[in-house]
């Protein structure tokens, strides 16, 4: 009996056991929080994202040897479609399996509409959306051979409502909450869900680059940036984390939301209640 309690109680703090997940966008910000949260759960990882090339094996080796799963990392650039190809291809070679697909990448610009570049605009869009459909694509084959598969679009607030000035962020958001909707109705009897987390602000290394930058460019408190400016919106007024975000993304990884799917999810503070 109590040798059964344990392996319950293993199964219960290790859900994603055996699982293989990408997280693209993942080598800082919220992308790094849901990667760890899922090597907590038991899953290998694969890290995707820019920066410097010691600093990304730190965080892999750390990953691997804090949550004792196998961590890899792909350097694929979000906006060319071959190399995301390559991505899922070197994914399912070296792991054999696929079941975890979340895509985190995304930037962000902000301009008036009239003046936004063009450049910019096809920037997010391919890196926001385009990314999405490609990765999702590659691998559901893989996931519909298994009879399992978890994608986890990180949508946005501004999938469901829009600000002024980031128009292609927005229209970018958008998109993704739709092609999620798609996603979900094309694979609901495959085993597979589809569903997107819309954060408000979550508070990243960079909002808190903001938040000094905002008090410093209009002579107010920290406070006064946080609660007036960033999260003006938000009646909660507190930022998410990255942990909570990550403790979602295990929960509908998990077989605990088999029967959640095509939903966009606010983790907004209320924002998209107004």
């Amino acid at each position: 009996m109590n040798i059964q309690v344990k392996a319950q109680d293993a199964s219960a703090a290790r859900p994603l056991a055996g699982k293989v997940a990408l997280v693209t966008g993942s080598t800082s910000g919220i992308g790094l929080g849901i990667a760890r949260a899922l090597a907590e759960a038991g899953s290998a990882i694969v890290l995707n994202g820019l920066g410097a090339a010691s600093e990304i094996a730190s965080v892999r080796d750390q990953i691997a040897a804090g949550f004792n799963v196998k961590a890899g990392y792909s350097a694929a650039d979000m906006t060319n479609p071959e190399a995301i190809a390559g991505m899922i291809t070197a994914t399912l070679a070296e792991h054999g399996r696929l079941d975890v697909l979340v895509n985190n990448a995304g930037i962000q610009h902000v301009a008036p509409l009239d003046r936004f570049p063009v450049d910019k605009w096809d920037a997010i869009l391919s890196i926001n959306l385009t990314s999405v459909f490609h990765t999702t694509r590659l691998a559901l084959p893989s996931m519909r051979a298994n009879g399992f598969g978890r994608i986890i679009n990180i949508a946005s607030a501004h999938g469901l409502v829009a600000s002024p000035f980031k128009a292609a962020y927005v229209a970018a958001k958008h998109g993704v909450v739709g092609l999620t909707k798609a996603t979900a109705l094309e694979t609901a009897e495959g085993g597979i869900t589809c569903n997107a987390i819309c954060p408000g602000y979550v508070y990243t290394p960079l909002v808190e680059a903001q938040i000094d930058g905002q008090a410093g460019a209009h002579g107010i408190s920290r406070d006064q940036v946080i609660r007036d400016v960033l999260l003006a919106q938000q009646p909660n007024k507190r930022f998410a984390t990255v942990e909570e975000l990550g403790a979602l993304t295990v929960f509908l990884a998990s077989d605990a939301a088999a029967s959640i799917t095509g939903i966009a999810l606010p983790v907004d503070g209320g924002w998209t209640a107004h």
